[in-house]
């Protein structure tokens, strides 16, 4: 998919000339249909120090009932809506007890942004070779029956510490840095600060793939994975 929107890219520019699409353009795609089973659940109001049988579990593709419940929930009530995930990418369920209360996904990381690039410290050719080992917190949410302090902040502390040993097992190299895009009309980002993310700055609302669309202005927040992340992501 990330191949094919390059190609789409060099043929809006006359750089390749692509064959006619065999798909219909009317065609309608797959939709996320709302079930019972996403249905709002009874408040959760306990701090997360007093919820029970807290736990983090890995969605995979082998797990079809919860890979549906998953794309619903966040199809219902992320702000965002669900949207396949593209390339190399991890989801998460969070649970307390038999209750799921949040949910997030990892994917690939933006191409270019200047605050990251700049706090990296790196040049074009190292950003090509080494934007892999970045991992973009692409949803992240908390069911809105769900309000429990200090919730937030544990679950990315808590996938803070197990991302990089998922990500290996599954695609065979583990990332040095998170990154995520807060909308700042809509969430003030304390749960990110409060789990030692770092700030650094905003986007120019132009797009993950720097095209002309323009989407809204976000707030960049990084987490380095190891100390040592500068020094790898700046090795040839």
């Amino acid at each position: 998919m990330r191949c094919r929107v390059v190609m789409l890219r060099m043929a809006e520019k006359g750089i390749i000339e692509l064959p006619p699409s065999q798909r219909h353009k009317n065609l309608p795609r797959p939709q996320v249909v709302n079930t019972p089973t996403t249905d709002p659940r009874e408040a959760i109001t306990q701090p997360v120090n007093e919820l029970n049988g807290l736990r983090i579990e890995i969605i995979t593709s082998k797990d079809k009932d919860l890979s549906r419940r998953w794309n619903e929930y966040i199809h219902r009530y992320h702000y965002l809506g669900y949207e396949p995930c593209i390339g190399a990418n991890i989801r998460y369920m969070v649970w307390s007890e038999a209750e799921p209360i949040a949910l997030l996904c990892f994917g690939a990381a933006a191409w270019q942004i200047a605050p990251r690039d700049s706090f990296i410290g790196w040049n074009h050719d190292l950003r090509k070779l080494n934007l892999r080992y970045i991992v973009n917190n692409t949803r992240f949410l908390i069911l809105p029956w769900v309000n429990s302090k200090n919730l937030a902040s544990w679950i990315l502390s808590q996938v803070s510490k197990r991302l990089p040993c998922d990500w290996m097992v599954r695609y065979g190299y583990s990332p040095y840095l998170m990154e995520t895009f807060v909308d700042s009309s809509k969430y003030s980002g304390h749960c990110y600060k409060a789990s030692n993310w770092k700030w650094l700055g905003r986007t120019t609302g132009r797009g993950k793939y720097e095209n002309k669309k323009v989407v809204a202005e976000k707030d960049i927040w990084v987490c380095p994975l190891r100390k040592d992340f500068a020094k790898k992501m700046l090795e040839a």
